[in-house]
C-alpha cells in the first residue's frame, strides 16, 4: 500500500539526515526514492530561504532541463501572476498543488505551462512544499505528459513532505554551522547578461556551475527578475553552493542607468545574518531566538530578564526550551553550539 511504502521513504530520508548528510546528498535521495511511486518525465527540487521564500538552490532528476528552459522557469516563478508559485503556495499554505486544479483563466496566464512545459511536450504537473519548524525549507515539481497526478499520488507526496521538510533543515543546520567566504559583486545588463564579476564573485560562480553548468548565470537572472519587481529596498535571498557554503544576497536597480542595470552583491552568511538561519533552523521562537543573543552577549540571567522585560524564572523556562531544541545541557554548549554561525 501507498502508506507503507510513504513511511519507509519517511524512515530513509530521515536516517540519512540524522546521519549527518548535506543539503545535496538528502535531495539526491528523496528524489530517487520519491520517483518510485511518484513517477515523472521532468522533475525539480528547490531549497527555500524560510524567510523570504527565494529559492536558493536547484536541483533535477534523472533528465535534465536545459539552461533555456530553465531560464524561462525562473522567469516565470519570479514573474508577476503566475499561479502556483512555490511562493504563493507557502503563503496560502498549501502543501500540495496540481496544475489540473486551476482554472483556466489561471492556466491561461501561466507561463511555467506555456513557455516551459508544452514546448517541451508536457503538459501535467504537481508541486509540492517541505515544511518543518512553522518554516518552509524545499519545494519541489513534477511533470510529465498525458495522464495527471492522481489523489493517491498528491496523498503520498503530502506524507512524505514533512519528513523532507525537516531532513532538509537538519541538514541546512549543519551546513550553516560551519559556513564562511568572501563578499562579491555582480553586474547584469537590461538583457540579464552578467557585464561584470568580481575575482570573489567568479568564485561564487565556479561552485554553483559545479551543481550545473549555468547555474550562476540562472541564479543571478533570478534576483535580477525580482529586483525589478520589487520596491526600493530591492529583493534578498540567500543561496548555498556545491560546497555547503551559505551566502546573503541583495538585488537592486542602479537608478538612473539608462541600461537598467541590476547590481548584486554577494556576501557570505556570517553573525547575525547566518546565526538567524540556524536559529531557525533549530526551530526556536521569536523570543528564544532574541534569549539566545542574550546568552551570546554574555549577560546573567538578571541582565537578560531586565532586557526583555521577563520575570528570571521566565528566562530559565525559555532557557530549559532552548537547551532541548538545541540538544545542549547548559549555556557554555549553547555558546559553544552556535558561535560558528554568530561569528564570535
Amino acid at each position: 500500500m501507498w502508506e507503507d511504502r510513504a513511511d519507509r521513504v519517511r524512515r530513509e530520508i530521515t536516517d540519512l539526515a540524522v546521519g549527518g548528510a548535506g543539503v545535496a546528498d538528502v535531495q539526491a535521495a528523496a528524489i530517487t526514492l520519491v520517483d518510485r511511486a511518484v513517477p515523472s518525465e521532468l522533475t525539480c527540487w528547490a531549497t527555500l530561504d524560510p524567510e523570504t521564500l527565494m529559492i536558493t538552490g536547484m536541483v533535477g532528476g534523472p533528465a535534465k532541463i536545459t539552461a533555456e528552459y530553465e531560464e524561462r522557469l525562473a522567469a516565470a516563478e519570479y514573474g508577476p501572476g503566475e499561479p502556483h508559485t512555490f511562493a504563493e503556495l507557502a503563503r496560502e499554505h498549501r502543501v500540495v498543488a496540481r496544475l489540473s486544479e486551476l482554472p483556466e483563466r489561471d492556466l491561461a496566464r501561466s507561463g511555467r505551462y506555456h513557455e516551459v512545459w508544452r514546448p517541451l511536450g508536457l503538459d501535467r504537473d504537481v508541486r509540492v512544499l517541505f515544511a518543518d519548524a512553522g518554516a518552509y525549507w524545499g519545494a519541489a515539481g513534477f511533470v510529465r505528459h498525458g495522464a495527471d497526478f492522481t489523489a493517491r499520488e498528491a496523498e503520498f507526496l503530502a506524507a512524505v513532505a514533512p519528513a523532507v521538510g525537516a531532513s532538509i533543515r537538519m541538514a541546512v543546520r549543519a551546513e550553516a554551522s560551519r559556513a564562511g567566504g568572501r563578499p562579491a559583486i555582480v553586474v547584469l545588463g537590461a538583457d540579464g547578461t552578467i557585464r561584470a564579476v568580481t575575482a570573489a564573485a567568479a568564485d561564487w560562480r565556479d561552485s554553483l556551475d559545479e551543481i550545473a553548468p549555468g547555474r550562476f548565470q540562472t541564479m543571478m537572472r533570478v534576483l535580477a527578475y525580482g529586483a525589478r519587481n520589487a520596491g526600493p529596498d530591492g529583493f534578498h535571498g540567500r543561496l548555498r553552493d556545491a560546497r555547503g557554503r551559505w551566502a546573503q544576497l541583495e538585488a537592486s536597480r542602479l537608478i538612473g542607468a539608462g541600461d537598467e542595470r541590476i547590481v548584486i552583491t554577494i556576501e557570505p552568511s556570517s553573525g547575525d545574518r547566518l546565526l538567524a538561519l540556524l536559529l531557525a533552523a533549530y526551530g526556536l521562537s521569536v523570543r528564544e531566538r532574541d534569549l539566545c543573543a542574550e546568552v551570546l552577549a554574555g549577560r546573567s540571567t538578571a541582565e537578560i530578564a531586565d532586557r526583555l522585560f521577563i520575570s528570571p524564572h521566565t528566562v530559565q523556562d525559555h532557557l530549559k526550551s532552548i537547551f532541548g531544541k538545541v540538544g545542549v545541557h547548559s549555556r557554555g554548549e549553547l555558546v559553544a553550539r552556535l558561535r560558528p554561525a554568530a561569528g564570535s
